[in-house]
């Protein structure tokens, strides 16, 4: 009986065959969230990666998430910066287990990139947060009672207990703020609750969350922010309002609202991260 792979071996499998693609190292990764994978236009000299062809990146069922890696790179100020973006991702409802969604942010990490942006379409709890609106996460609150780090430890993933005080990287969130004023883009700061889903949050639940301290609401993002910081990358989160949460307005909610919000807006936080790729690139020399 063949032994199953270690995470580990996973992840570098999933490196190495990323490596054999193209000689180009990324330095940002991206995880673009329902609605945003057209920022995969923004890309020259694209390399497209379907998850079907890496074995060991979960592919995802959702609409709005079109499941494939795309490696290219966007023009800076002192030459091109090499850029990975996961357009799609599986979900923890989906029934995979935690650490396997990971993977392919492991292998970007491993593959040379140094910080991560994680985006999503989330629902609003924060009353003066409107459809349309973009969150930058100062926070989170993974109450998704899963973390990717536990069970047995590999310490050639990273150290078994990891600080999680500053897991949204403070400079280059700033430096986000600095590209949404030159666009005149507004942004909110906010903190993110992760709950399991894949059924939307009831009245009683969001008020619980709002008690909590959260400013929005999904069903991602958290398990990689902890595997990337696990790693050593640095970590933008960015949440698409693409909903008001539950009970805030007397409407049913619909996945089709949240993709239909996040096309809508899709192209201004596409410019918006276009501009900031540059910015970022030069806080990470």
């Amino acid at each position: 009986m063949n032994t199953p792979l270690s995470l580990y071996d996973r992840v570098m499998s999933t490196r190495d065959a990323l490596a054999q693609r193209t000689p180009a190292r990324p330095v940002i990764g991206f995880v673009l969230g329902s609605g945003l994978g057209r920022l995969v236009g923004a890309l020259k000299d694209p390399q497209v990666v379907p998850y079907a062809e890496l074995e060991h990146v979960p592919r995802s069922t959702v609409p709005g998430h079109a499941g494939k890696l795309v490696l290219g790179h966007v023009d800076g100020r002192s030459g091109p910066v090499h850029v990975a973006m996961l357009s799609g991702r599986a979900h923890l409802y989906e029934g995979h287990d935690v650490a396997e969604l990971t993977i392919a942010v492991r292998a970007l990490i491993a593959l040379g990139c140094r910080a991560m942006v994680l985006t999503n379409a989330a629902g609003g709890i924060h009353t003066e947060y409107r459809p349309g609106d973009l969150m930058v996460i100062t926070d989170h609150l993974n109450l998704q009672w899963k973390n990717p780090l536990s069970g047995p430890h590999d310490e050639r993933l990273g150290a078994r207990f990891i600080d999680m005080t500053h897991a949204y990287d403070r400079p280059l969130r700033a430096r986000l703020h600095e590209a949404a004023r030159g666009l005149k883009v507004r942004l909110h700061d906010g903190i993110y609750a992760a709950v399991p889903g894949p059924s939307y949050e009831t009245p009683a639940e969001v008020r619980m969350l709002r008690t909590l301290g959260a400013d929005a609401v999904g069903m991602s993002t958290v398990h990689e922010t902890i595997a990337a910081r696990h790693a050593g990358a640095r970590v933008v989160g960015l949440s698409l309002i693409s909903n008001v949460a539950a009970g805030i307005e007397d409407a049913a909610l619909s996945h089709e609202e949240v993709t239909a919000t996040a096309d809508r807006v899709a192209q201004e936080a596409t410019t918006l991260l276009e501009r900031f790729i540059p910015m970022a690139a030069e806080e990470l020399a």
